[in-house]
């Protein structure tokens, strides 16, 4: 534990020292992901699938406020259903506007969570999402956890019946609107999925909110359990067709995970809990402080070694 402790504080001060730098590469990072992924599931358009285009327009993300990684990524969706299914192009766009509108009202701030959960869902462990927001944003980050559901399963509608709606004629445009938008208003797992994920998220907030001890081990446990029974509910009662273990699997990756997150952000130390009693004229005051868990950067010790100097004696 002492070295994870030693490494930690390594960690901070290296992000702190080089923040100017590390900040616009992780945000090239994740953009070019993000792309590279919607390039590989649609790939419609040949000419925003080159990799130098991909680059620069990550390479713009770097340096342009967060929000614009998540306008760019819906841009290269739309430009990619454009080349495939004007119909889908204009399906998916009005969603879009609408996620917009809730995402930039509510929770403007979470943009790797949009970018982020279908992603997760592509790494079977879209569960880490609800459970990690739960513990460092607000229940206004359900909204962009939505929007990040509700993005993965439009893209995935549209890889799954590829097929169907190519072999619909050109002049059946009403059923194409018709079949396309009854796949995504009828889609029951996605709407189980971004119940359980809020449910999940309120959930674990609260209760880390809660002054007893171990109050994020015991949420990001209870959000895990709920997370997985909200889905099993759901499952019974639309018939969702969800993998089981696979549910089951991915939330206890998910919880080690959060595990992970909550040692870089509420590492404390419950044993050295002290209540503190004080008043002013108006009220009394009683405090619960929990001392964090942190340790001395060693410092190095430079050890001199002085040379001794012969005399020389002159006969």
């Amino acid at each position: 534990m002492t070295t994870l402790l030693v490494a930690k504080q390594y960690i901070k001060l290296f992000y702190s020292k080089f923040e100017i730098y590390i900040t616009p590469f992780l945000k090239f990072l994740l953009a070019l992901v993000v792309l590279l992924q919607i390039n590989s599931r649609l790939g419609y358009m040949a000419a925003i699938e080159k990799i130098t285009v991909v680059l620069v327009v990550a390479l713009m993300c770097s340096f342009m406020p967060s929000n614009f990684t998540v306008i760019m990524a819906a841009l290269f969706v739309l430009l990619h259903l454009y080349s495939f299914s004007l119909e889908c192009t204009i399906v998916i766009g009005a969603a879009f506007f609408l996620m917009f509108l809730l995402y930039f009202r509510f929770s403007p701030g979470d943009t790797a969570v949009v970018v982020l959960t279908p992603i997760c869902f592509l790494l079977k462990i879209p569960y880490v999402i609800p459970i990690s927001m739960g513990l460092i944003g607000t229940p206004a980050s359900a909204v962009s956890v939505a929007c990040g559901v509700i993005a993965y399963y439009m893209i995935h509608f549209v890889c799954a019946n590829t097929t169907v709606l190519s072999g619909m004629a050109e002049e059946e445009m009403a059923a194409r609107f018709k079949f396309i938008v009854d796949g995504l208003l009828d889609n029951k797992e996605m709407v189980v999925t971004i119940a359980a994920f809020a449910v999940t998220l309120i959930l674990v907030y609260l209760i880390r909110r809660l002054s007893i001890d171990y109050a994020w081990t015991i949420a990001m446990a209870a959000g895990a359990f709920v997370n997985v029974m909200v889905i099993l509910i759901g499952d019974l009662m639309f018939d969702t067709n969800v993998s089981i273990f696979g549910v089951i699997v991915g939330t206890v990756i998910s919880f080690l995970i959060t595990g992970i997150l909550q040692f870089f952000v509420f590492h404390v130390d419950y044993s050295r809990t002290e209540k503190v009693q004080f008043e002013d004229d108006e009220y009394y005051y009683y405090v619960k402080a929990v001392p964090k868990v942190t340790l001395a950067r060693p410092e190095k010790k430079i050890k001199q070694i002085a040379g001794q100097k012969r005399n020389k004696t002159t006969h």
